[in-house]
């Protein structure tokens, strides 16, 4: 799958996605300083969510209270939004800093309008998963789609999975929980795992409404090639989604450490050559554990492994020592040699 320039899969490193979403609260300024410090800590790409209010939402949306808002998502939407000319100057702000700018469209008018920014790909959120019409609307205009699937188990996404299949363009599937925190009581890391069984043709990823990276991280050692969290610069701000918005540090945090664990979690077990020098004073040599005269056929009680391994006998090579016989008298802590030792009936004067 790729994105813009950005190429996202199992080979490469995680794509961490910075979710401004509403946090900016309807002010531009506020989004572009967002923008700037999400830039400043590495980040590749910056996702906004486009609300079209009346092509959304009808009237009874004023009297649906979301459990983290104190006002009506009507209501919350209309604070929040930025007008289509502002959506337009963020994204070429953020463009500007060398990033990617996706937005989740909420409506169909919302996504005809992104279209006209000519957007490298669309987000589509859980709320939207199952909205088959919407989903069949953005795959039509044939980009890349990242479609999270909170409140979905894998049987019920499959149908909006069959029209990005049959649209011919890639996507991604993002495991999502969408509580406002999510606590880990009802988060599924193996949601990753499964989703990754299932539809062996997406990329798949996390969308993480935790407090904490540590979710997220977790994910990438399950397969996830896509992080998302919702970001802004103070967790000082108020707004809905504040609580379990990561701030620049965090983003910093979430980039580098999701690259390491990708990294780490493709090495096969094996002694790599750095530890090579470690491997010779750490393990053991097989010695003496007492003195012991020429002649004398050794028992398992006359041997040990101390360090460090610059003996010639190994330690995993114990057993085979047992029932040799010395060739020659050594004392105890001595470093024993393949030479010294013949088959039990091979004493030689």
């Amino acid at each position: 799958m790729k994105i813009g320039n950005r190429d996202i899969g199992p080979n490469h490193p995680p794509l961490v996605i910075a979710e401004i979403g509403i946090n900016h609260g309807g002010d531009l300024a506020v989004a572009k300083e967002m923008v700037r410090l999400a830039a400043g800590a590495g980040c590749e790409m910056i996702k906004h969510q486009t609300h079209i209010i009346e092509d959304e939402m009808t009237e009874e949306a004023k009297s649906i209270f979301p459990p983290n808002a104190d006002v009506s998502i009507w209501h919350v939407m209309e604070r929040c939004a930025l007008s289509l000319p502002e959506e337009a100057e963020l994204k070429r702000y953020t463009e500007s800093l060398g990033m990617i700018w996706i937005s989740t469209p909420f409506s169909r008018a919302a996504a005809d309008f992104l279209e006209t920014l000519d957007v490298p790909a669309y987000k589509i959120g859980s709320g939207e998963a199952d909205n088959l019409p919407l989903i069949r609307h953005i795959a039509r205009k044939g980009k890349p789609v990242i479609l999270s699937t909170g409140m979905q188990t894998i049987e019920t996404i499959r149908a909006s999975v069959a029209i990005l299949d049959a649209a011919g363009i890639d996507y991604a599937l993002l495991e999502c929980t969408n509580l406002y925190p999510s606590p880990p009581e009802i988060v599924s890391l193996r949601g990753v795992s499964d989703l990754r069984e299932a539809f062996p043709k997406a990329v798949v990823g996390f969308s993480d409404h935790s407090i904490g990276p540590e979710m997220a991280l977790a994910s990438v050692a399950l397969g996830a090639c896509i992080l998302e969290r919702h970001y802004t610069d103070t967790r000082y701000r108020k707004g809905p989604d504040i609580i379990n918005s990561m701030d620049p540090a965090e983003l910093r945090h979430l980039i580098d450490r999701s690259k390491e664990i990708w990294i780490a979690a493709s090495n096969p077990k094996q002694r790599t050559a750095p530890e090579e020098d470690v491997y010779r004073f750490a393990r053991g040599s097989v010695v003496a554990d007492a003195d012991l005269p020429a002649g004398h056929v050794i028992a398992e009680a006359d041997i040990w492994a101390r360090r460090p391994g610059s003996g010639e006998i190994p330690a995993y090579d114990f057993d085979k020592v047992v029932g040799k016989r010395l060739q020659r008298a050594v004392t105890r802590n001595t470093q024993l040699k393949w030479g010294d030792l013949t088959a039990s009936g091979g004493f030689q004067e």
